[in-house]
């Protein structure tokens, strides 16, 4: 969607902050022992404080309330019996709506043991959301996102998960102009001021692609690499963009 008033940026800031929060509290509760059921749980119970809705489960009838991935899951991710470990790689991705707004974004939580590897590919995934967001800003092309975000990747040596991109979202989850994390000449519209989007990385240590697994559901990598994935909704300006899921 595009900002079309000041109650629109009101009513996104509003839903944006309800989902920084929620990862908040999600985060500080990942540790070896937990399941991903109850950390959803944690995150279905804040939201449902805070009188916001899953997006998956309104938009899609998702079976869970937040999309939790772990390892070599990259998006998705059913929550479930899964049992947290020791060394995992968990992402916490949680889109909500409040008033008619839905915000969305998304965060990759180290458990200890944490290996330089992992830590090198969760940094890889943060800073390419920076330069991504570095180069979003109305009147530019929107593939020089994706240039930015896939150079910031390929410079650290890792790879992006060309299948799954950013995207325009505002009044439902998945909007245009889709957002791709690699340099797309077809990509060509350029960013108009007000428009909402994501933009997130979502990238691997070793293959470019995906594959569904049984559920339905669950993306992970080809080769069962190591996934990270970092994501925030924002308002393109003629400066940096306005981040509506990150905290002060």
């Amino acid at each position: 969607m595009s900002i079309e008033s000041e109650g629109d940026l009101i009513g996104l800031a509003r839903v944006g902050k309800i989902v920084a929060l929620t990862l908040r509290e999600m985060e500080k509760q990942v540790e070896p022992g937990i399941t991903t059921a109850e950390l959803d749980r944690i995150g279905e119970e804040f939201l449902e404080r805070h009188g916001a809705r899953s997006g998956p489960r309104l938009v899609y009838k998702f079976p869970g309330a937040n999309c939790i991935s772990v390892n070599s899951e990259a998006v998705h991710g059913i929550p479930g019996e899964r049992v947290i470990a020791a060394g995992d790689v968990v992402k916490l991705d949680v889109t909500a709506e409040l008033g008619g707004y839905m915000a969305d974004a998304a965060i990759t939580v180290l458990v200890p043991p944490v290996t330089p590897g992992m830590r090198k590919l969760a940094n890889c995934a943060s800073q390419a959301l920076e330069k991504g967001i570095n180069a979003a800003r109305a009147g530019r092309p929107i593939f020089e996102i994706g240039r930015a975000v896939e150079s910031e990747v390929k410079r650290q040596g890792f790879t992006v998960l060309r299948e799954l991109v950013g995207h325009g979202v505002g009044r439902s989850i998945h909007e245009d102009p889709q957002i791709p994390n690699y340099f797309d000449r077809r990509a060509n519209q350029r960013l108009p001021e007000g428009l909402v989007i994501t933009i997130e990385p979502i990238i691997s240590a070793g293959t470019s692609w995906t594959v569904e697994e049984d559920d339905g559901w669950t993306l992970k990598t080809l080769d069962d690499s190591l996934a990270a994935h970092f994501e925030h909704t924002m308002v393109i300006t003629r400066g940096r963009p306005i981040l509506l899921t990150a905290l002060a």
